[in-house]
């Protein structure tokens, strides 16, 4: 049988065939996929083959095999800074939460983000959360970032997950794909799939005052069907973000906007920090180019993502 695993809890997963019938599964022996060393061999998102036990009177499966991946979003794992965790795989697109405030939202998280989801070819759309509180200063500051990704071709949308501004348009990027919705604790992720999706009503909780970090509700990533033909997963909240497994020279490659510059650099593998005749490096000295990315770029170069912690999935309000 085949099935799309919808759950993931660590020993068994939550699977659902072409048919809609639903099985609870566990694996058989142990999995290794293409040298990935990963954390959980199964993830969300995934397509598995399996067989049906009976055991007791209860029927669950066994999953002896995953189909090929397309994608997947991947992140550091809890503690073996050598292995990995899978968060979804198999995604159309990631929608990325970001708050100004309350709590921030930080330029070097957001670029280590667009960054994965670049190397494993997944497109990434900016949500502009909470709007409907900000003070004119603050809409000024959403309006800057929105405008400095949209120059390098992301799309950016302000939204209102209370108010319900700008919701229909995020619908209607989701008809007929799967998506993930991401982004740090409290960002208000599981309001807007609520608001999106009421029927779903996902646990919310409220900000932490002192800490100005949503409260943990749940560490497990989980699919839904929605009424309107999409399908989302939600996932648990992520403090940091660390960049696995890339190559110093192809970092570059997954900043656009260096990209399209790099065939005028005078060295073919110039990594745009002390080379000559750069045109990454002319170019942010023409302010053409963020500052904010390009330090966001040297701080992946010099491995500072370390600092940020990639193990803290928490979920959110």
């Amino acid at each position: 049988m085949t099935g799309l695993v919808y759950k993931s809890t660590g020993s068994w997963y939550t699977v659902k065939t072409l048919n809609g019938k639903v099985y609870e599964c566990r694996i058989k022996g142990r999995f290794r996929i293409k040298d990935i060393k990963s954390t959980n061999p199964i993830a969300v998102g995934d397509v598995v083959e399996f067989e049906l036990e009976t055991k007791n009177d209860e029927v669950t499966g066994i999953i002896h095999r995953i189909q090929e991946r397309k994608n997947y979003v991947i992140r550091k794992s809890v503690n073996l800074s050598k292995q990995t965790h899978i968060i979804a795989s198999n995604v159309d697109q990631v929608f990325l939460l970001v708050t100004i405030n309350n709590p921030p939202t930080f330029t070097s998280f957001i670029d280590r983000f667009l960054v994965s989801a670049e190397a494993y070819s997944i497109k990434t759309i900016l949500l502009f959360n909470k709007i409907d509180t900000y003070d004119d200063d603050t809409l000024l500051e959403v309006k800057y970032l929105a405008a400095l990704y949209r120059k390098i071709g992301y799309e950016c949308i302000g939204i209102s997950a209370k108010t319900g501004k700008n919701i229909d348009k995020v619908k209607q990027l989701m008809v007929g794909k799967t998506s993930i919705f991401t982004g740090h604790s409290g960002v208000g992720k599981s309001t807007l799939i609520n608001t999106i999706e009421p029927e779903l009503d996902l646990k919310t909780k409220e900000i932490s005052e002192q800490h100005q970090q949503g409260q943990h509700t749940t560490t497990f990533a989980e699919m839904f069907d929605l009424s309107f033909g999409a399908k989302i997963i939600d996932t648990p909240g992520i403090k940091g973000f660390g960049i696995v497994d890339m190559e110093k020279e192809e970092v570059g490659d997954y900043f656009p906007e260096f990209f399209a510059l790099k065939q005028h650099c005078k060295f073919n593998n110039c990594l745009h920090i002390h080379e000559p005749q750069c045109a990454v490096k002319e170019a942010l000295d023409n302010d053409e180019i963020a500052y904010s990315r390009y330090r966001s770029y040297l701080q992946i170069l010099e491995g500072e993502d370390e600092h940020y912690r990639t193990d803290n999935f928490e979920k959110e309000e």
